[in-house]
């Protein structure tokens, strides 16, 4: 079935190339199109484009078919072409040509805008609730640990005293800045497109204050062509609050790979969460952290991939707009993965005590001693010349302790400030008000 069809047959060739993966993705979008037609047509009905008895029957069977949606047991047929066309074919199936009138007054193009958009809202407050997650693990052993001293690297030379407090705590205030990112997108996506048809509105008097007001959005996108411009770009912008959250926690699990290496020796995992060798038998393996890091890499890599597909294309529909589906729609559940697998990991590292003590991190404690000669009147630069010619000398030997005290040092993390902002940006999505606003529309 193919909502456009006129009767001609189409090429079996084309139709396969053209149809392409959708069958399948669509799937991801099921439950947000039925959900799109209990609020359009409630629309219709409202300026007296349904009856209200059609809008019962309608509403019922949409219903039914939700919560097949939701238990997994709804599938698009062989033979028809995506989601929307087998929403409408089962409505026409159950309940005749009542079911051939959910149509009016939308085009696929603004129906699948709207199952993105409802889509993403889902997905993104699922990626938020694991950041948290994660956040929380990191936060949670960063107090833990926060005594214990390890080497700070720059260059990958070492640098200064850092800690595994220090450490862990910076990974958790960097989700902070992408939960920046993520409230982005979801205001972004928190917009309502419907009405806008094929890109430039209806002749019918749609009411789209009503849909916005039924489905939870914000708000709307009010001009049309825009509404359909944001095909693409949407998918970029949160693409985008993805890869920063990717960022993250791709760079964490590098720092974990080298710091379980036996040259650094700062933490391990229990042989549960390690991999071992078909050949070495003393082989504990990081394979976790590796292949956290090889997800996030494929998943910073999104946006650019949908700015290959849209940077070209002028105003309007193009086709070229459904391959964006294949990837980014299993993005949040990889991202997802990637942080609960993170958060476990987090949850049962097991640190090395006293790592400050060997002999070859001496030198990360030289500003240490540069410092107290300025507390004792000497210049900075002289102190440095002077704390200098004791290492080339081959005299210096530090004493092993550090007194850090000002805001975000290791001997003062700001861990409850920083958890402090991310309650803030949590709270702040109001995830509540959608959730009602479904609940009401669906039950």
């Amino acid at each position: 079935m193919k909502l456009w069809d006129k009767g001609i047959q189409v090429n079996d060739k084309v139709d396969s190339f053209t149809v392409g993966k959708d069958r399948e993705l669509d799937l991801y979008l099921a439950p947000f199109d039925v959900l799109g037609t209990m609020a359009h047509i409630t629309m219709l009905e409202s300026v007296g484009l349904l009856q209200q008895e059609e809008l019962q029957q309608l509403m019922a069977e949409l219903k039914n078919i939700y919560a097949e949606a939701v238990n997994g047991s709804f599938k698009i047929e062989a033979g028809v072409e995506d989601v929307h066309s087998q929403v409408e074919m089962m409505l026409t199936e159950r309940l005749g040509d009542v079911g051939k009138k959910v149509h009016s007054g939308r085009s696929r193009n603004d129906q699948v805008l709207l199952d993105l958009k409802l889509f993403i809202r889902s997905k993104i407050e699922h990626v938020v609730e694991a950041v948290k997650e994660f956040f929380e693990a990191l936060q949670t052993q960063s107090e833990n640990y926060k005594d214990a001293l390890i080497p700070g690297y720059t260059h990958l030379q070492v640098a200064m005293p850092s800690s595994f407090g220090l450490w862990l705590g910076a990974y958790a205030e960097s989700l902070t800045d992408d939960m920046y990112m993520l409230k982005a997108a979801w205001k972004i996506s928190n917009q309502n497109p419907l009405g806008a048809a094929a890109g430039y509105g209806s002749s019918f008097p749609l009411n789209r204050q009503l849909t916005t007001e039924l489905l939870g959005f914000d708000n709307m996108n009010y001009n049309v062509v825009y509404a359909q411009l944001g095909r693409g770009k949407t998918e970029k912008n949160v693409a985008m609050a993805l890869s920063s959250v990717a960022y993250t926690v791709g760079k964490f699990a590098t720092d974990a790979c080298l710091y379980m290496s036996q040259n650094f020796g700062f933490l391990s995992l229990p042989g549960e969460l390690t991999t071992g060798s078909s050949i070495m038998p003393h082989k504990k393996n990081p394979d976790v952290f590796e292949l956290i890091r090889a997800k996030c890499n494929q998943l910073q890599s999104l946006p650019q991939s949908i700015a290959m597909i849209t940077g070209n294309l002028p105003s309007g529909y193009f086709r070229d707009l459904q391959l964006i589906k294949e990837t980014f729609l299993p993005a949040f559940d990889e991202l997802i993965s990637c942080l609960d697998l993170a958060t476990f990991a987090v949850k049962n590292i097991t640190i090395k005590k006293d790592v400050l003590n060997n002999e070859m991190y001496k030198y990360a404690f030289s500003v240490e001693e540069v410092n107290k000669l300025v507390l004792q009147g000497v210049p900075f630069r002289d102190a440095y010349k002077q704390v200098a010619a004791l290492i080339e000398e081959g005299n210096f030997e530090p004493e092993l302790n550090v007194a850090h005290t000002h805001e975000g040092t290791i001997g003062n993390l700001c861990n409850a400030q920083v958890k402090q902002k991310m309650d803030t940006l949590v709270d702040s999505f109001n995830f509540s008000a959608v959730s009602q606003a479904i609940e009401s529309l669906s039950k």
